[in-house]
């Protein structure tokens, strides 16, 4: 029969320990053939876009596609890792069944271009960066783009000097030459047209005669080479510069118009001294005899209300010991009634087995 691609519904087995990457070549059980093929897992939108997944969900069903054979919709798929050797815990990888065939199939994953600002010019800047020739700026013209501050824009033509794939583009709001603009892209993922009948049963030595793809982590493991570590993945620490921003200064017509509650209030920090509070203030009998009055009265105010937050802690803390003796009288008291109770019970149910063995 004819090759064609196959769209299911796939999902890990709950009992299977790992979850499952995409692109490592899988067993595919499907009716009465079984056959090695790459699957792509991805998942539907709501606007029917097909979103590539790099990993099967732990506990969801997503889609997976592979190449293979003409089957029809709703039938059986049975997916295995390895079939040779002898290996530990579950080993059905993965259940599902058939939704479709078609030749090829629309998977696509995000791609985030980023650029930088050359020139700003009120609401437009020129971009460089995010793309390598004028080709491409070509095919984006009229494209969303976004700075991380939040402010969306558009690509509108490419430039004639400067850097190849720079262009220019306009935004909401007058952009700082700080901002990082990026445009949010998709680009289509190819399935990978791979189809290897598993013929264990016409080979001598069986399922261990059959040779398979093996996946990248198990040849990792028997040829000891190293996980491959891109530099650029590797999590480095950010040093940022802190900004220091500009007061804001509100000319003086515009601050006569605005209301007493919008006019800026802050007053400017003292350098000098003011006179009030240089002054001294002399006191004469009169005022000193008020005054040491009023001291008096104080001292034997924060004198009382010492005494009575003392009192009142430790008449807390003999409450807190009466409550604890009462719950602990209330539950040993609900402790006896519920043994006798327990116990009745135990006895109707020992009555009742009795009479239904004896009849």
């Amino acid at each position: 029969q004819r090759s064609i691609d196959i769209r299911c519904r796939f999902k890990k087995h709950r009992w299977h320990r790992k979850i499952l990457k995409c692109n490592d070549p899988l067993i595919f059980s499907v009716g009465w053939r079984r056959f090695q093929s790459i699957p792509v897992f991805s998942t539907e939108d709501q606007n029917g876009r097909h979103r590539y997944l790099k990993y099967t969900p732990e506990h969801m069903h997503c889609h997976a596609t592979f190449y293979g054979h003409q089957v029809p919709p709703n039938t059986g798929i049975l997916a295995i890792q390895r079939i040779s050797g002898n290996l530990p815990g579950f080993r059905i990888a993965a259940t599902g069944n058939t939704l479709e065939l078609n030749e090829s199939f629309d998977i696509v994953k995000k791609l985030k271009l980023v650029g930088t600002a050359t020139k700003i010019y009120k609401n437009t800047a020129f971009i460089t960066g995010m793309f390598n020739s004028d080709l491409e700026v070509s095919r984006f013209e009229g494209a969303s783009i976004r700075t991380v501050s939040g402010l969306r824009g558009q690509i509108k033509k490419t430039l004639r000097e400067g850097q190849p794939g720079s262009f220019r583009a306009t935004f909401e709001d007058k952009i700082l030459m700080s901002d990082i603009i990026f445009c949010r892209t998709w680009m289509p993922v190819e399935v990978k047209k791979y189809y290897n009948p598993v013929t264990s049963l016409l080979i001598k030595n069986g399922a261990d005669g059959w040779r398979g793809m093996k996946p990248k982590a198990q040849l990792q493991v028997e040829t000891q080479t190293p996980i491959e570590v891109n530099p650029d993945s590797i999590y480095k620490p950010i040093e940022r510069t802190e900004k220091k921003f500009n007061k804001l200064h509100v000319p003086k017509r515009l601050e006569a118009a605005l209301p007493f509650k919008s006019k800026p209030k802050d007053e400017s920090k003292r350098k000098k001294k003011s006179y009030i509070s240089k002054r001294a203030v002399v006191m004469d009998a009169d005022e000193k005899k008020k005054h040491t009055f009023l001291q008096a009265v104080n001292t034997i105010r924060n004198e009382k209300v010492a005494k009575k937050k003392e009192s009142n802690a430790r008449r807390q803390v003999e409450r807190a010991k009466e409550n604890a003796r009462k719950e602990e009288a209330i539950n040993a008291a609900l402790k006896v009634t519920l043994k006798r109770k327990y116990r009745a019970d135990g006895k109707i149910q020992a009555a009742r087995e009795r009479k239904r063995l004896h009849g």
